[in-house]
Order: C-alpha cells, then sequence, then structure tokens
C-alpha cells in the first residue's frame, strides 16, 4: 500500500499530476485545489490512498490526512467511487462536509456534480455515525501557479461542467476579484458560483 509521495511535479494534467520519484513516474488523482497549488518542476508531498480493483490500480493523493482519511471515509458509503469521493472533497472539502452532516445539510451536498437530494440525504444518514471520524481540515502550503485560470477550466470540466459554462463563470470571477487574485481563490469562488446554479 503506498501511504505517502515525495517527488517533483513533471507533468499536470486536469485532473492528475505526474510525480516523478528516484527516475519513476506516478501518476496521482488529485482534487483541483492541490492541482492549483502547484506547478511543473515544484517539490511536492502528498497523503496517499491506493484503490485497487480487478483490471486497474490507481493512486489518490491530498494535501492533507484529514482529507486523505474523508476520502478513505466516503469510499465506505455504497454507491460512492473514487470519482465521485474526489467531487464532494473538490467542492467542500472536510470541514465543510462535517458541518454539512452535523447540520442535515443536504443542499450543500447537492452542489457536487452527480448528486442529488435524495443522494445527498442518503450520504447524511450513512456519515451520521462516522463523523467523528471526520476532522476539520488544517490549511496546506500555497504555491503560485502561473496561467492558472485554464488550469480552474480544466479542473472544473474534469468536475463534470460544460467548458464554456466553466470559462464564462471564471471569467465573472476575475473581473470581479481583480486579475491578480490566486487559482485557489478563482476555483473556490467558481465552485461557489457553478453549485449556486444547479
Amino acid at each position: 500500500m503506498i501511504s505517502f509521495l515525495s517527488g517533483t511535479v513533471h507533468r499536470i494534467a486536469a485532473d492528475h499530476l505526474v510525480v516523478l520519484t528516484y527516475g519513476v513516474g506516478r501518476k496521482v488523482h488529485v482534487t483541483p485545489d492541490t492541482l492549483a497549488g502547484t506547478r511543473h518542476g515544484a517539490e511536492i508531498e502528498l497523503v496517499t490512498s491506493l484503490v485497487v480493483r480487478e483490471d486497474s490500480m490507481t493512486l489518490y493523493g491530498f494535501g492533507t490526512e484529514d482529507e486523505n482519511h474523508t476520502f478513505e471515509v466516503l469510499l465506505s458509503i455504497s454507491g460512492i467511487g473514487p470519482r465521485l469521493a474526489m467531487a464532494i472533497l473538490s467542492v467542500m472539502g472536510p470541514d465543510e462536509l462535517a458541518a454539512a452532516i452535523t447540520n442535515q445539510d443536504a443542499n450543500a451536498l447537492t452542489r457536487v456534480p452527480g448528486i442529488g437530494k435524495k443522494g445527498a440525504s442518503r450520504i447524511i444518514l450513512e456519515l451520521e455515525n462516522k463523523l467523528p471520524k471526520l476532522t476539520a481540515v488544517s490549511p496546506g502550503p500555497t504555491l503560485s501557479f502561473g496561467g492558472g485560470n485554464q488550469q480552474v477550466v480544466d479542473a472544473l470540466v474534469g468536475l463534470g461542467w460544460k467548458e464554456a459554462q466553466a470559462e464564462d463563470v471564471v471569467a465573472d470571477v476575475v473581473k470581479e476579484a481583480g486579475a491578480d487574485a490566486g487559482t485557489s481563490v478563482v476555483l473556490k469562488a467558481a465552485l461557489k458560483v457553478l453549485g449556486a446554479k444547479r
């Protein structure tokens, strides 16, 4: 089991990184926040979960232990696979998810692409007993990423929104927040706007 990965960012794609460790490139699926917070050639450390299926072994990486643990808790729920678990963490994060479960806030979960009101209620019900395991996320280090607006668009498309819609929302957010707004700021604001439109 690979539970931790440290190396150099060799490639950045819409939903994953290739991390170079001792001459070996490892493909790691990460959240948009993690993508936005790194750059080509940067050193990176990730807490990881290896998901093994009959026909594949896929590595998922996170900036904090809380994110990784929440991902594993989400996978324990029937009907939630790695992609949906990553989508939930991309839109909410561990602290916001824990708050939604505590407050029985199904609307918060419906901001995630692929989760309707019924599914959100079921997730809340199943996570209630596991809530003590979900702790507030501690902020990780923030790194700058050049040309981040396109990266935000790519990340949103990877989460299920149409490219044209993602581009429009990102453009509006940048106009309001200012051209010097950080990529993480743009991403979070765009996710909020898109979540409200669902």
